[in-house]
């Protein structure tokens, strides 16, 4: 059931037709919407304050089937959301050590290129929009399956690594790591969600060797430029709806502060298991998009 269906012509991917380039104004969201988003803002800092991961592969369907706002502009502000909320959790991960710079760079390298890349595709080929639409739709419901099985598993995966290795312990798999950027830069611009619990997946497996807090460290340090430079872009598209952006930061900054505070007070794997059927239930909301898009049609 979709909450107050909106008509947002914030990008030129706008699903409702009646908002074409003619110069007119962008309808005001009612107040009562925004409320509902900073709700749901709030709902999506709370688990992403309790279990870490959760924020793109959460929000960005939230907005798409909850208040129908379209795809483009979902992905776009969800990227300028998840810099923001992400900065502080940087902050502190760095302070503590938990990051690997020398794998932080090569990953980047490849995330950012790649991400750079296809930003320039959408402004330069300037593809069908409908067919975009049900792209991004699809990759999100394929992204949100798989975010579903990894979540819980990554907790028992990072527990069962070596302890003890030191970030310059561990040799920089520069191809591989280039490689894995380069996908998750265009998978991020084009769907918003991959760089967190896919991120600490794949890493974990190019690094056995690396401590759990290390993986988890670099990657939110890496989601925070991926996630910036995909959002201006898409902000250059017109791809980000402020008025969403401000509503759900207003929601999910206390909710991440209270969530972090409560961290450890109820089960992680239990946590982690609602997060996974809820994201399971979002790719069901998006499963028609997905079919239609493995039909070709």
């Amino acid at each position: 059931m979709r909450i107050g269906r909106l008509k947002l012509c914030a990008s030129t991917f706008c699903n409702d037709p009646s908002f074409e380039a003619t110069g007119a104004a962008m309808p005001s969201l009612p107040f009562e919407t925004l409320l509902q988003m900073a709700a749901g803002g709030g709902a999506v800092g709370f688990l992403v304050g309790l279990t870490g991961v959760g924020a793109g592969a959460l929000l960005t369907p939230m907005l798409i089937s909850g208040f129908g706002v379209s795809p483009a502009v979902a992905v776009g502000t969800d990227l300028l959301f998840a810099s923001i909320t992400k900065a502080t959790a940087a902050v502190r991960h760095h302070k503590m050590g938990n990051v690997n710079w020398p794998i932080l760079c090569w990953l980047a390298a490849g995330s950012l290129s790649a991400s750079m890349a296809t930003l320039a595709w959408l402004y330069i080929a300037a593809p069908d929009t409908t067919r975009l639409a049900d792209i991004i739709r699809g990759l999100l419901a394929a992204l949100l399956v798989a975010s579903a099985i990894i979540i819980p598993l990554c907790p028992w995966v990072l527990r069962n690594r070596r302890l003890g290795a030191s970030a310059e312990a561990v040799p920089v798999r520069t191809t591989a790591t280039l490689g894995f950027g380069l996908l998750l830069g265009v998978l991020v611009t084009l769907t918003s969600v991959g760089a967190g619990a896919i991120g600490v997946a794949v890493l974990s497996a190019l690094y056995p060797a690396l401590v759990a807090r290390r993986i988890v460290g670099t990657d939110i340090v890496h989601a925070i430029p991926l996630a910036f430079v995909s959002g201006i872009g898409h902000l250059g598209l017109g791809n980000v709806d402020w008025v969403i952006l401000t509503a759900l930061l207003c929601g999910s900054i206390p909710g991440i502060a209270l969530g972090s505070r409560l961290t450890g007070l109820l089960p992680e794997w239990l946590l982690r298991l609602v997060l996974s059927v809820v994201l399971l239930y979002a790719a069901y909301l998006l499963l028609p998009f997905a079919v239609r898009l493995l039909n070709g049609h």
